[in-house]
């Protein structure tokens, strides 16, 4: 993906709202967390889940025999923490960490050294801008931006530069925010990596997201003939077909999808 792109940068177009399933569909529902389920906050660590939404999320769960999953920046830990260690199936830090139906884990690990050199790294980076605030998260660490939107590009330019000195590492960019990462996993591995474990496979895919990130799984999700949903103001590189304004607009859509279900 070129680092050089961001939504902002490209101009907008027009996609419609996603359908609803019929009753007997068999869906498949991978939920990106910020910006697409909750609003953002300028401290990822602040956000809340709402009772209306979590009880609508198990109810979605339910309905779709557990074809739910969360597909996050966060680790897994966080997500449970979030939303009440719900233990769903559910990709955190981007793939790095994936957690199936089944309760069986696949992680990506780094040794103690490894963590250490890249969290040095990001550290010396981050104390060049200020107002960029550092987030930890043990095998990836995140560089965010949203206090200080006009240190974004600077900031990513000094991190392309970085990440040569980091031999299997490569940046994850974001809406303000650039994270330093292990190479080879992205959302749209992870999706798949779940799409072919049960109850996922076989059912038609769809993924909701607003960031860049996620466009690795919109990506992956048309080889499968899935729908991608874009949160937000559609750009013209994106490869989701659908789009939903906000967060809001994301509920009131996922209320009707249980409607439809029901």
């Amino acid at each position: 993906m070129d680092m050089k792109n961001s939504n902002a940068d490209s101009p907008q177009r027009m996609l419609p709202a996603p359908p609803l399933p019929a009753n007997d569909s068999r869906w498949a529902l991978f939920l990106d967390v910020d910006g697409t389920l909750l609003d953002f906050n300028d401290d990822p660590r602040a956000v809340e889940v709402t009772a209306p939404l979590l009880a609508l999320l198990h109810s979605l769960h339910n309905a779709l025999g557990g074809a739910l999953a969360l597909v996050s920046g966060r680790e897994l830990d966080d997500l449970d923490r979030l939303f009440g260690n719900p233990h769903w199936a559910a990709a955190g830090l981007h793939g790095l960490q994936l957690r199936r139906a089944d309760g069986s884990f696949r992680r990506i690990t780094l040794t103690p050294e490894q963590q250490q050199h890249m969290l040095q790294a990001a550290t010396a980076l981050a104390t060049r801008f200020e107002g960029v605030q550092l987030e930890d998260k043990r095998i990836a660490v995140a560089l965010h931006c949203r206090r200080v939107p006009e240190q974004f590009e600077p900031l990513r330019d000094a991190a392309v530069q970085m990440v040569t000195q980091l031999p299997g590492y490569e940046l994850q960019p974001g809406n303000l925010v650039i994270e330093f990462k292990p190479a080879g996993m992205d959302k749209g591995r992870a999706v798949l990596e779940l799409l072919a474990s049960a109850p996922f496979n076989g059912r038609l895919p769809v993924y909701l997201g607003d960031d860049l990130t996620d466009e690795h799984a919109f990506a992956s999700l048309r080889q499968k003939h899935g729908m991608g949903v874009l949160i937000g103001s559609p750009h013209s590189s994106t490869q989701a077909s659908f789009s939903l304004r906000d967060p809001a607009a994301v509920k009131t859509w996922l209320v009707r999808v249980l409607d439809a279900l029901s």
